[in-house]
């Protein structure tokens, strides 16, 4: 459904992504982060399934063509150390925020493991971002502060998830009540990645739910 295509950094550097097009004059946009496998098959869809609802939506590649195969995470892993995750999100997500919101369209931020806690990081140091969803991923505690989070935002979470935990994700939504964010987390009885339909993790009933609360809330905040 969707193409790849090339869009300028904000430093004016070209770099790629797979761009899904709603058809609509003036759609609302959504840019779609990766998980630490690179920009594979199931990110694409994502983006496919967010043009049908009306999105132009954008997954820029942050592996710069590299795809890691699901069963390879000792390649994922080196992949992902490699990746200047504040670089990262400064010139190659916002410069896809941009791209999105360059006739004035309003432009959400969603991403999944790895593109969750890009996400995250996104919340607080992309100002054209207009809300953001994060599912299962968030940054180290050094790299942000929750109190900076400048956006409507919405996270999902695993129950059973080695990282972030669950006494993890309390933490952050009291840092999050706290502060007084327009903010909301929801905690599901399914595995890690339990969007992912290519992988063994998949629930489909966690994974529906949460993309229907991820499309009302863009829905409220980007329409």
């Amino acid at each position: 459904m969707g193409t790849r295509i090339s869009f300028n950094r904000v430093d004016g550097k070209k770099t790629d992504g797979y761009l899904a097009k709603a058809g609509l004059d003036h759609a609302p946009g959504v840019v779609v982060i990766q998980e630490w496998w690179g920009l594979q098959d199931q990110i694409r869809g994502i983006c496919d399934r967010l043009a049908l609802a009306g999105y132009d939506a954008l997954a820029p590649d942050l592996y710069a063509g590299t795809v890691v195969p699901y069963h390879d995470k000792d390649a994922a892993m080196k992949e992902m150390t490699s990746l200047n995750f504040l670089d990262a999100t400064d010139q190659i997500v916002r410069g896809a925020v941009q791209y999105l919101g360059r006739a004035g369209s309003k432009v959400g931020l969603t991403g999944f493991c790895m593109g969750g806690a890009v996400t995250i990081l996104g919340a607080v140091r992309i100002p054209e971002v207009k809300a953001a969803v994060a599912f299962y991923g968030m940054p180290p505690a050094s790299a942000f502060k929750v109190e900076d989070i400048k956006v409507p935002f919405q996270g999902h979470y695993s129950k059973t998830d080695d990282y972030p935990t669950a006494a993890q994700v309390s933490e952050l939504e009291a840092a999050m009540k706290s502060a007084k964010l327009d903010a909301q987390t929801f905690m599901y009885d399914a595995g890690h990645a339990f969007m992912n339909e290519q992988r063994d993790a998949h629930d489909r009933a966690a994974a529906e739910l949460g993309w229907q609360r991820m499309l009302g809330f863009f829905k409220s905040h980007l329409r």
